[in-house]
């Protein structure tokens, strides 16, 4: 059966090249999806505005010298270059088709919604898909958006098949999402069958079978009940190697006067402190650490190994894409309110010193913590600097890409986040790039992973997280 997709503007702002997504199928772009984009391309709102850009180049590369029938009828859609045959062509599959929604007229066949109201725009476009739907009946029309409210009026509308843009989904359940260790019951050695223990120097290393745990990346855990805590350090074809780890060693880490509480919190705690990784991704409930943990170790490579010249603070928050406005101060003064949590772990860290202050004062002078905006952070580049980003679950795929690609030499960075607190009415945990990056740096072994998880700012807190 021949597919049609209708697709809304808030698809191709939350990804500029979803009109790639559909295969051989047909992809029609309402007139009034074009029309929004044309006054989203000048927001002030960067980011938005940059993906409607993207869009629009994308949709006219397509379309190119096509004549007004052809367009409307669907031109080929021709695929990305890493799609292309074995010749080395690209190949032509699906078209693209302009549907000029304002010529749609109201007649007794079609239940059209209402164009002349606040949602008019959305209207019409369900609109399209109603009048393909009828025009083309041995066609499965469908509408493509992300808005939840609008896919309910489509469908009590009339419209037969409505969907969620998923191509950008990393994972089909977030409980499949990389934790950084596997955990078993009882004891992990009755599931071994044999095992080639070597000793190197101080260290113990497991050799096992790699069949036995097939689902094992590098710097990774394995701990069970008994107290058996081991840490991925080589993967070959055949085997895993693990390194027998002290718990009583990884329990007394240090890192700034502070001690981890809970295995996960010491299981990060050596992944910070691992040379071998320049980039951590720490994931968890609020209140589990990640915040201080990260700024912990920050001031200790920092102040005390003198690893790093600067560590680079920034956060996502609601209003991040847009101007960070017209605020007095410096770009680190009008930053402030949005990091105000760094504020409160430095206290955490020196709220008990003679002057607490004076302290808190001169750390950020000699560690050199620079608050920075991530709209301002593209196009630079970072050395000699450890590099932590908060609150990333807001962010998009492309947006954590390009803040990634900012890390130059003999830098580090670190990714924190908690999935359940997203504000961005358009991603979801599935879709966050919070959840791509995990995903897709699991298995490169510079990059490391862990959700640390335990409430640790009070028992109200911890209430709060499991029952509100």
């Amino acid at each position: 059966m021949k597919k049609i997709y209708v697709l809304d503007t808030n698809v191709l702002l939350h990804d500029p090249l979803a009109i790639y997504a559909f295969a051989e199928h047909k992809v029609v772009i309402p007139m009034t999806v074009l029309e929004e984009l044309d006054v989203i391309k000048d927001r002030r709102d960067k980011d938005v505005s940059r993906e409607a850009r993207v869009a629009i180049n994308t949709i006219d590369k397509i379309v190119g010298d096509a004549s007004p029938r052809d367009l409307q009828a669907g031109v080929p859609i021709s695929m990305l270059a890493n799609e292309s045959d074995e010749a080395g062509n690209k190949r032509s599959e699906g078209t693209l088709a302009i549907f000029p929604d304002q010529q749609i007229t109201l007649t007794d066949n079609i239940p059209f919604l209402n164009g002349n109201h606040d949602h008019a725009n959305d209207n019409r476009i369900i609109n399209v898909g109603l009048s393909l739907q009828a025009t083309h009946p041995r066609a499965s029309v469908c509408l493509v958006t992300k808005d939840i409210n609008m896919r309910i009026k489509a469908k009590g509308s009339g419209l037969e098949r409505v969907e969620d843009y998923r191509k950008d989904r990393v994972l089909d359940d977030l409980d499949l999402m990389t934790k950084g260790y596997i955990h078993f019951e009882d004891s992990f050695w009755s599931t071994i069958d044999s095992v080639n223990t070597e000793a190197h120097g101080r260290h113990t290393v497991h050799v096992i079978d790699k069949t036995r745990l097939p689902n094992l990346y590098l710097n990774m855990f394995v701990i069970d009940d008994e107290d058996f805590i081991g840490f991925v350090v080589n993967i070959d074809q055949q085997h895993v190697y693990l390194l027998d780890v002290n718990k009583q060693h990884l329990m007394n880490q240090n890192f700034w006067g502070i001690l981890p509480r809970n295995l996960e919190q010491a299981m990060a705690f050596y992944l910070l402190r691992h040379d071998n990784s320049d980039m951590m991704v720490m994931t968890g409930p609020a209140g589990s650490g990640k915040t201080l943990l990260a700024l912990a170790y920050g001031l200790h490579v920092t102040m005390e190994e003198k690893r790093f010249n600067k560590i680079i603070v920034a956060r996502s928050t609601p209003p991040m894409a847009e101007d960070i406005g017209f605020l007095p101060g410096t770009e680190e003064e009008k930053m402030a309110p949005w990091l105000a949590a760094f504020d409160d772990n430095l206290e955490i860290l020196h709220g008990a010193d003679e002057h607490s202050f004076s302290s808190i004062d001169y750390v950020k002078q000699k560690a050199n913590i620079q608050f920075k905006s991530l709209n301002f952070m593209r196009g630079r580049s970072f050395n000699n600097a450890l590099i932590i980003i908060d609150e990333a679950q807001g962010l998009t795929q492309f947006q954590l890409k390009s803040i990634v690609t900012r890390v130059g030499s003999n830098s580090k960075i670190i990714v924190l986040g908690n999935l359940a607190q997203i504000d961005n009415k358009y991603i979801t945990p599935l879709t966050s790039g919070l959840t791509y990056l995990v995903e897709k740096s699991k298995d490169f072994k510079y990059a490391s992973v862990m959700h640390v998880n335990g409430i640790e700012r009070s028992r109200l807190a911890e209430f709060a997280e499991e029952n509100l």
